[in-house]
């Protein structure tokens, strides 16, 4: 029986980290033959990562994580993209590498390294994959039909000349396969659209087609266009093997959080309004204020995430305010205290799953998406950046699982220069209602979906069956 080890190169954010360790997981779950090594680079912005691989190393089995050394980002020099920062680390890799291919040499007994796992950042370390000898594959934490956008732009730039970022402040409405409708410019991806990012990303798409295959963090029934597109052979093999998603409960929770517990429990069933935008999600003061009257104004309970954004530039994560009063209507704590309670961050699981949630004003990240699939709470969709403007489109309008605050808002992730028209109260307060009061054919296509979401990782399951078939292809492509 050949024992196979797969070497996981992921970007070290907490929202790739996290469906990186789960598929992995699920790798090591559904055949004894594999082992896992995890490549964690430093060069992360998010103090959540640390702990959380503190908390999964202990318990994952025939999985451990090795630090590559810290690369403290100097202050004074510009602030680099991520393909920049990934290829800063390809000496540090290939010592990791080596070592252990160098070890499966010298002892029959351990695992061979049958291939490099990458994040979508991290095409880089193809290179390194090469200089050894073993098969790249490709982790996609985002969905199938971002992927399909990227291969899709990419070859028409290069075999057509068509620019992307041409379709910036457009009004035009792109036929593309691997969506049922027709996608508005509007809601393309950030990065497609600006001049600094969108020729890293099409060379990083490039080079997605040396991987052997890609791993989506998706289902068939979900993304059924986008499975269609990827069966032509045009690129590699596509497997969706989602939905990934850390369900592990916080054990802590009725301690560390016992006060957003006891208030979910008091509150009737599926009456309460959610609100977070992620781990990197937060709002000027104009916006929050517009927010808060929304939440007012509607009347209905609402729990909320609120975070304050990092100093302009700064790429680290959000924080917790320090104190309300200062960003928030005044008077606003007081008049709500009896439906509202406002939070900064918590264990976005646990309060999905909790039976008081009625609603999820959401920024359509994706693992939040498949979150609010998974436990049936239907989504107001407010996307901030990256692809998350598609994906409301997608949950919108090809899937009619969610409802529209402003589809096409955009935020630049770290200098807040995207889209600086502030969202009406108003707008915010109809999308509100709308989420609350969907009706019950919405609700029942939700609640079918969110089954077949379940259904998907089960034995009979499709994404069970794909990733039975990426396990084979792994071992038959085993150097």
């Amino acid at each position: 029986m050949k024992k196979a080890e797969l070497v996981f190169i992921p970007w070290p954010g907490i929202t790739h980290l996290v469906p990186t360790v789960g598929v992995a997981k699920l790798l090591v779950d559904r055949d004894e033959r594999f082992s896992i090594t995890f490549l964690i680079m430093r060069i992360r912005f998010d103090p959540k990562t640390d702990s959380y691989i503190d908390s999964v190393s202990a318990v994952c089995k025939r999985t451990r994580f090795i630090d590559l050394l810290k690369d403290e980002p100097d202050p004074n020099q510009p602030r680099k993209n991520p393909f920049s920062l990934i290829v800063e680390q390809i000496p540090q890799v290939k010592e990791a590498v080596s070592k252990l291919v160098r070890r499966s040499e010298l002892s029959p007994d351990s695992p061979r390294v049958a291939g490099i796992v990458l994040d979508m950042f991290c095409t880089s370390m193809i290179d390194v994959a090469n200089e050894f000898g073993v098969p790249s594959y490709l982790f996609f934490a985002s969905n199938a039909s971002f992927l399909g956008l990227e291969f899709y732009f990419q070859a028409l730039h290069d075999e057509q000349k068509l620019d992307p970022t041409e379709f910036k402040d457009s009004n035009a409405e792109l036929v593309v396969p691997f969506l049922a409708n027709p996608l508005p410019a509007k809601v393309l991806p950030s990065a497609l659209l600006r001049k600094e990012w969108s020729s890293p990303l099409l060379g990083q798409v490039r080079r997605f087609r040396e991987c052997k295959g890609i791993m989506v963090n998706t289902f068939e029934e979900l993304e059924s266009h986008a499975g269609n597109y990827f069966s032509n052979g045009n690129t590699p093999p596509v497997y969706p093997v989602g939905p990934v998603l850390n369900l592990n409960r916080d054990d802590d929770f009725e301690n560390t959080y016992k006060d957003i517990k006891q208030w979910l429990d008091d509150q009737p069933q599926s009456s309460v309004v959610y609100l977070c935008f992620g781990s990197l999600g937060s709002f000027d003061v104009d916006q929050l204020k517009e927010i808060a009257c929304a939440l007012e104004q509607s009347g209905y309970r609402f729990l909320w995430s609120l975070r304050q954004p990092p100093p302009k530039g700064n790429m680290e994560a959000p924080s917790d305010h320090v104190n309300l009063q200062e960003v928030l209507p005044e008077g606003f704590i007081d008049r709500t205290a009896k439906i509202g309670k406002i939070i900064g961050w918590a264990p976005q699981i646990e309060i999905l799953s909790h039976s008081s949630i009625g609603g999820f004003v959401s920024h359509c990240g994706w693992n939040s998406t498949l979150e609010s699939i998974w436990f049936g709470v239907p989504i107001a969709a407010l996307p901030l950046h990256a692809e998350q403007q598609l994906i409301a489109f997608q949950m919108i309008v090809e899937l009619g699982l969610a409802v529209e605050i402003k589809m096409d808002y955009r935020l630049d992730l770290f200098n807040k220069d995207g889209d600086e028209s502030t969202i009406t109260a108003e707008e915010i307060e109809r999308g509100i209602r709308c989420l609350m009061e969907l009706d019950h054919g919405k609700r029942k296509k939700l609640k079918e979906m969110s089954e077949k979401s379940r259904k998907a990782l089960m034995n009979s399951g499709s994404s069970y069956a794909w990733l039975s078939h990426f396990i084979q292809d792994v071992l038959d492509n085993m150097p």
